[in-house]
């Protein structure tokens, strides 16, 4: 018979043995599972995120594929240079920040 300090416990170490399952075994080769469990003597909380592995804020730009479209990217990219003239500059906590010289060049706005 289990008293209610016993099934506490025994329901903490499931729910620990769940998380550890999910955390290693995934589904895709390429996903990762982080989790973990927090709590003490009264309660335990408990969560998993699991996703694509890698950096969620980083996002893949397609590269231009024939040369028409190299050929206009260049010239994108010549024009944006020429009208913004982005300088790295430190502030004044140390950290090294982009400088433009006109505004909206932040979110590439060439003209």
């Amino acid at each position: 018979m289990l008293t209610f300090r016993c099934a506490r416990v025994a329901a903490r170490l499931g729910v620990a043995a769940t998380l550890s399952v999910i955390a290693w075994t995934s589904v895709y080769a390429d996903d990762r599972a982080v989790g973990g469990c927090i709590g003490s003597r009264v309660s335990v909380n408990c969560a998993v995120r699991w996703g694509e592995a890698g950096d969620p804020y980083v996002r893949l730009v397609p590269q231009p594929t024939d040369e028409v479209e190299k050929a206009h990217a260049a010239e994108r990219d010549r024009k944006w240079e020429g009208r913004c003239r982005p300088l790295i500059a430190q502030d004044r906590y140390g950290v090294p920040r982009y400088q433009y010289a006109a505004p909206g060049c932040e979110f590439g706005v060439i003209e």
